[in-house]
């Protein structure tokens, strides 16, 4: 209730603080956006000399073409997305939302009801204001440039699929942790962060054999060869799973991958139906190598432990703000009267949080980098640097990544090390299965 709110937080420099953060971020990313669009089209004529013997320059301009087209489109769904978040928040957009949904809906079906119905309305303009966005990104970019696969018709039965899974999914849990808000007390946010954790767990059990399905066609793998030689590299490297997988990526897209799904005994080893169309069997043994060197250095555990430790504090956060009334008044929102403030502050939180984590960006992507050296490293020890280093170029090459990117642009976003860095760094492993000759010494 409002007159439960404490008044300790200033909504006015908290106003001022969100509108200099929102100002400095989005110039930031325009800067670092045009630096990699200015620097992919000067070096857009020629191949790379490391890469001059590998990748052909049809392949490299297609590479740079496709780069700054997504570069620009961002560029122009920043600016949307920016003045979206002014018009949710400063200019009043979440507080009319809120009082449609209160009138109709709070008095009649009780307070429940009307903060699941305010969190279901968000959702629900949130992604149609997003659709065009998607649409066109995905059937005239991806299109433009041979990537997209998809129909439209399964476009639309995947966007109803993944509502329904969503729905099914996120209103329990969003009810469990709205009714801990509103009957745990003040410590509701740590109930509310272990029943999260809890939730996210179970997901990661539930995902390759529940999920996943829903939406593609899983298959065993077929290649006997294939088979053996993963599984001879699994038993060397002391790894187990449920079952090696085929996946029909290629219903949607031309871009190739292969990942590790589900959690503990419940893993799986999937291949896109792409990456095994493009990469041959040592290249395989040694992409998957790699996957099973994140693992080995207890990546994926690290990653969840840090996922963990933000998620509780953003949680206790959370349980500070949502108490403060200039928490909701800096951001135009009146806080209810007669009902639960417990939504709105869900809301505000997901709105304004990300404008502030966004400045510890290059933290993140740079630990990442260094978890993909070290895989990379690891697959080199138990398979072949010079067929990973192929199988990097080959799906630089399908998935059009560009050999050529700013180096702020790159350390400030890559999760991945620029491909130049990373052969070079293969090719000093001493496993002796180095990268080709040309790549030697190919770090810039």
């Amino acid at each position: 209730m409002f007159a439960s709110l404490s008044p300790t937080l200033h909504p006015t420099m908290l106003s001022l603080a969100f509108a200099l953060a929102l100002l400095l971020s989005l110039g930031l990313k325009f800067w670092l956006s045009s630096r990699q669009v200015r620097h992919v089209m000067q070096h857009r004529g020629a191949v790379p000399a490391a890469f001059a013997a590998t990748v052909p320059l049809a392949a490299h301009q297609k590479a740079a073409d496709y780069t700054v087209a997504r570069s620009r489109f961002g560029l122009l769904n920043l600016a949307f997305d920016s003045a979206l978040l002014l018009a949710w928040t400063l200019l009043g957009g979440l507080d009319l939302l809120n009082s449609w949904v209160h009138a109709a809906t709070a008095e009649r079906f009780g307070p429940m009801v009307y903060q699941l119905s305010l969190l279901v309305a968000f959702t629900l303009v949130g992604s149609l204001l997003d659709l065009p966005w998607e649409l066109y990104n995905t059937f005239r970019i991806e299109q433009r440039f041979g990537f997209n696969r998809m129909t439209l018709k399964l476009y639309v039965a995947d966007a109803l699929k993944g509502a329904l899974v969503g729905a099914l999914i996120g209103l329990p849990i969003a009810a469990m942790i709205l009714w801990l808000m509103g009957t745990a007390g003040s410590m509701w946010w740590l109930w509310a962060w272990g029943s999260w954790m809890g939730f996210n767990l179970l997901i990661l059990v539930l995902y390759p054999t529940v999920i996943a399905p829903l939406f593609n066609k899983f298959t065993p793998l077929p290649d006997e060869a294939l088979k053996a030689r993963v599984e001879g590299l699994m038993q060397r490297c002391g790894f187990a799973s449920q079952g090696l997988f085929v996946m029909d990526g290629s219903r949607r897209s031309a871009h190739g991958n292969a990942y590790f799904t589900g959690f503990g005994p419940a893993k799986r080893v999937v291949f896109f139906d792409t990456l095994l169309q493009r990469l041959n069997g040592s290249e395989v043994e040694a992409v998957l190598a790699h996957e099973l060197g994140h693992f080995k250095h207890r990546h994926v555990l690290k990653r969840m432990l840090t996922m963990f430790a933000l998620s509780l504090a953003g949680f206790a956060l959370l349980g500070w703000l949502g108490t403060q009334a200039g928490f909701y008044i800096a951001f135009n929102v009146q806080p209810n009267m007669a009902a639960p403030n417990d939504a709105l502050a869900l809301l505000l939180f997901m709105l304004v949080v990300p404008v502030f984590s966004f400045f510890f960006t290059p933290l993140g992507s740079r630990m990442s980098r260094r978890d993909e050296f070290q895989a990379d490293a690891y697959a080199c020890a138990h398979a072949s640097g010079t067929e990973l280093s192929s199988a990097l170029l080959k799906l630089h090459e399908d998935n059009a990544g560009t050999l050529t990117p700013d180096p702020v642009y790159a350390a400030f976003y890559y999760s991945h090390p620029p491909a130049s860095e990373r052969l070079a760094a293969i090719a000093r492993q001493p496993s002796g299965t180095a990268a080709p000759v040309a790549l030697q010494g190919a770090a810039s």
